[in-house]
């Protein structure tokens, strides 16, 4: 088979894990965006005439994005499990097939809950920004924090993430876990964890972790009234995405004392820029979204993706579709 009969596949980085091109290059004519350059500009500008498109990052598939594309587009295909930057249904409607790789990161995000929820909770930030300060103490009562052991931990969105979340904190003699979503599920009573209203989650959680999707319903959903019904003493843990919080309500509430600390691997906006008010506040935990951000995960994202295209372009069903 010559080259110029292989399927097109455009890749929007060079810094997609190479064991995901290289299976890409096995069956297909590639394409691929120098970092650096991926611009939406540049990936509009190669994207015409390529059968199918490997997402590096969140760029928008919209209809402008289609339309560039052009009647060749056969799939696309996006390494992350989150997929609010792509409009599902339009690509669907034009008979696009859609994948995405959930699951293979739920371990790594859920590690990176764990490792802000114990930090929140143990005002690990706070105690270096004592120490770089100089100030240190020995006092009993001196950078006291909040137990997990007898806790109550509240899942805010009990899909993979959650699951894996409340898997790992079982070690941690909890006390109980609970959850709310839009019904009670199986995986939910495996786990022993309780299904509860929205309202009981907020009232009831020691530490509350957001494992869920950002969708219209979820969107700005964590705000004032929000944060007044949690207790003060209540850590914030966010894995999900940043647009689930409202970014001027968290602020008041961590500075208000309206809950006790938050730990954060995604924020609105994104990233925060240098002298945002949270970066100034010494009862948050954050990191740059870095949930999956291992080597492991990465590498079995990039497969993934590469793999969703590859059966896709052959008329298979996607490891993972929307």
């Amino acid at each position: 088979m010559s080259l110029s009969t292989l399927p097109r596949v455009l890749v929007t980085s060079n810094e997609v894990p190479a064991v995901g091109i290289d299976l890409l290059r096995t069956k297909c004519d590639v394409t691929v965006i120098p970092a650096g350059i991926s611009s939406r500009e540049q990936v509009l500008q190669a994207l015409p005439g390529h059968d199918a498109v490997f997402l590096a990052s969140h760029h928008i598939v919209n209809n402008e994005f289609l339309n560039i594309a052009g009647p060749n587009l056969k799939v696309v295909s996006t390494m992350s499990a989150g997929y609010d930057h792509l409009d599902v249904p339009e690509i669907k409607k034009r008979g696009i097939k859609v994948g995405h790789t959930p699951m293979v990161l739920s371990a790594a995000v859920a590690e990176i809950a764990v490792l802000l929820l114990l930090s929140a909770a143990r005002r690990a930030h706070e105690g270096r920004m004592e120490l770089e300060r100089g100030i240190s103490k020995s006092g009993p009562q001196w950078l006291l924090g909040q137990d997990l052991r007898g806790s109550t931990v509240g899942i805010f969105g009990l899909g993979n993430i959650g699951q894996a979340v409340v898997k790992r904190l079982m070690g941690f003699e909890v006390g109980r876990f609970i959850y709310s979503g839009h019904s009670r599920k199986k995986a939910g009573d495996e786990l022993g964890a309780i299904f509860v209203s929205l309202d009981e989650l907020l009232e009831q959680s020691d530490f509350l972790v957001i494992s869920a999707p950002l969708t219209n319903e979820t969107q700005g959903l964590f705000n004032d009234s929000v944060f007044d019904k949690m207790k003060k003493t209540a850590i914030l843990v966010n894995v999900s995405r940043g647009q689930i919080v409202n970014t001027d309500s968290l602020v008041r509430a961590l500075r208000n004392k309206k809950i006790f600390a938050a730990g954060l691997d995604v924020t609105d906006p994104e990233p925060l820029p240098p002298g945002h008010e949270l970066l100034k506040l010494p009862n948050v935990e954050i990191v740059p979204h870095v949930g999956s951000a291992t080597i492991k995960t990465r590498n079995d994202m990039s497969i993934i993706a590469a793999q969703n295209i590859l059966n896709g372009l052959e008329g298979k069903a996607l490891v993972y579709s929307l």
